[in-house]
């Protein structure tokens, strides 16, 4: 019989797991912030390279660069995850067992915007200027809040359908889904010239960083029900 708050050997074996997920995540996230912060030469090369290219397509291709337009601003705008998340937020709330499910989304969902928003500050990097820009955006541009949100909010949302026992079926469009909308809003991103390569990448392994970790921390302190405890005491 276990205590109440004892997590099961599985239950260990996977929260280890998430750790070292995040770990690496971390380390792969701390070196690219080093590296654009100390403007590495072949990084930076490598980013004005494919930005120039990009920026060519878009001004070459206006319906399509209005397409990416529309998707960046409306579909996959921060905005619109943080509106997804409220609704699941409502979701949980009404379920009456979620509460600490419902705060603990908000919290992380929070701190990914603190986190984005002081990096930003932190690194203070130019977005692209461009002498015919087919779109405009403010704030510095290392992480891509679109592409940080876009990935916190995704995989949390995932995760919390995967662990509510989802059919299969079901969670494969949305893991289509989700996948769709992360690397599709970080490319629009880049294709509207308004973002470097490397701010995407790094608004990804940010947010990864931050969903592994948070769902670590709910592995480990959120509260037993009296449900999933009985068979313990049983």
């Amino acid at each position: 019989m276990h205590p109440p708050h004892t997590a099961s050997p599985p239950s260990i074996s996977r929260r280890r797991g998430t750790l070292r997920a995040a770990g690496a995540l971390g380390v792969c996230s701390v070196l690219l912030l080093t590296l654009v912060g100390a403007a590495w030469h072949p990084l930076m090369s490598f980013d004005r390279s494919v930005a120039r290219t990009t920026h060519r397509w878009a001004v070459d291709e206006p319906g399509f660069t209005q397409a990416c337009r529309i998707l960046t601003d409306w579909v996959w705008d921060p905005h619109t995850m943080r509106v997804l998340c409220a609704v699941t937020v409502i979701w949980l709330v009404w379920r009456r067992a979620a509460w600490w499910t419902a705060l603990w989304l908000i919290g992380t969902v929070a701190v990914g915007t603190a986190v984005q928003q002081a990096v930003k500050a932190a690194v203070g990097r130019e977005r692209p200027t461009w002498p015919d820009p087919v779109d405009s955006a403010h704030y510095a541009a290392f992480p891509s809040g679109h592409a940080m949100t876009a990935m916190v909010v995704c995989g949390l949302l995932l995760w919390l359908l995967h662990t509510s026992g989802a059919g299969r079926a079901l969670f494969r469009a949305a893991l289509g889904v989700a996948a769709v909308s992360v690397v599709g809003v970080g490319l629009t991103r880049v294709w509207l010239g308004v973002h470097w390569p490397t701010d995407v990448l790094g608004g990804w392994l940010m947010g990864a960083t931050l969903v592994t970790v948070a769902v670590a921390a709910h592995q480990r302190w959120r509260p037993v029900t009296p449900r999933e405890r009985a068979p313990a005491d049983s």
